[in-house]
């Protein structure tokens, strides 16, 4: 079989190896899509090589079909189609809580351990949530992305009718957009980014580029100067972390979506003057997944615009560089079996 590797400054490399039989609780998939995350984009950079343990196969958010299964696994049949949440939280200690999404050990499939930019992947069975029969793979390989998304809703608390600013308009950005519409908010897209703005436009979002204009004036016009009832920090930069609480109306909640790896300076003062909420939002929990794949198969969200390319598996060095060189396309999806 084909299997991808990542073997540090910025190479990828294909091989073949042989296919391997399912551990006992473990289940083969027969991979069908990947998307190229911003995680993976990350690693090909080299930052997350303190992490990563080369020469790794990466890759998270996929899509496929039960193609063996091992010892022990009940409930899953071969032919069934099925993504996989990739979190391993077999360490899960008596101090996490029971909130295993975000445990102290947790392991991150897919980089801790080897992911599904490879034609055969065998995952433990307690990470799978089966799919329909009907449902279209392509789009399916972005349920985990979006379970990220309806996590980040979820945990804001929104409600029908209320204003959501999100700050950001990137693949995750937009996905919390369209969650969050689909919620009954009122959405306004903030991004820098002129062409994920007429992309957002097209979708029928509220767009803006706060470089531009005055956000904060914006959202005021927008909602008779109430302001935001909840912000999403999605975009990782100062910028947004200063316009956050600007933004953010009366008792606001902000939702932490971006990874911000070192410390920002944040106004704590308009927490206390407006009583704000600060919320921390990471991953997912499996109600998440749920939702996620309910909204797929429901085809409600025009998800399938968020594609931007196909790729055969043995051309990802090349997407790589095509995403360094082009960074405004939404999801590129490597097809694992072409």
């Amino acid at each position: 079989m084909k299997s991808t590797v990542y073997e540090g400054n910025k190479t990828f490399t294909v091989i073949e190896r042989e296919i391997e039989a399912p551990a006992p609780n473990e289940v083969r998939i027969k991979v069908a899509y990947v998307g190229v995350c911003g995680t993976d984009v990350h690693i090909y950079h080299g930052m997350m090589d303190k992490r990563v343990k080369t020469p790794l196969t990466i890759g998270h958010e996929m899509s496929g079909a039960v193609d063996a299964v091992g010892e022990g696994v009940s409930g899953f049949h071969i032919g069934e189609k099925v993504v996989v949440r990739p979190l391993d939280h077999r360490g899960q200690k008596p101090s996490d809580k029971g909130i295993s999404h975000i445990c102290e050990d947790l392991k991150f499939i897919g980089i801790d351990s080897p992911g599904a930019m490879q034609q055969y992947w065998n995952v433990p069975a307690f990470t799978l949530h089966k799919l329909g029969a009907e449902t279209d793979l392509k789009l399916a390989a972005l349920i985990e992305p979006l379970s990220v998304a309806c996590h980040d809703v979820r945990m804001a608390g929104l409600e029908s009718g209320e204003t959501a600013v999100v700050l950001g308009g990137g693949p995750i950005g937009m996905l919390v957009a369209m969650v969050a519409r689909q919620k009954g908010a009122n959405v306004i897209i903030s991004e820098v980014n002129e062409t994920r703005i007429g992309m957002a436009r097209e979708w029928g979002f509220t767009a803006v580029n706060p470089a531009k204009i005055d956000l904060v004036e914006f959202v005021k016009g927008q909602t008779e100067n109430r302001l935001a009832d909840v912000v999403f920090e999605v975009s990782g930069v100062q910028a947004a972390v200063d316009v956050m609480t600007e933004v953010a109306g009366i008792r606001g909640r902000i939702v932490m979506v971006a990874i911000h790896g070192q410390p920002k300076s944040v106004s704590l003062f308009k927490f206390f003057w407006k009583e704000l909420k600060l919320i921390g939002a990471r991953v997912y929990e499996p109600e998440d997944y749920e939702e996620a794949i309910a909204l797929v198969e429901g085809g409600t969200l025009p998800l399938e615009r968020m594609i931007t390319a196909v790729r055969p598996l043995d051309t990802i060095q090349r997407v790589f560089e095509d995403i360094d060189r082009q960074p405004d396309g939404m999801k590129v999806l490597m097809d694992c079996q072409v």
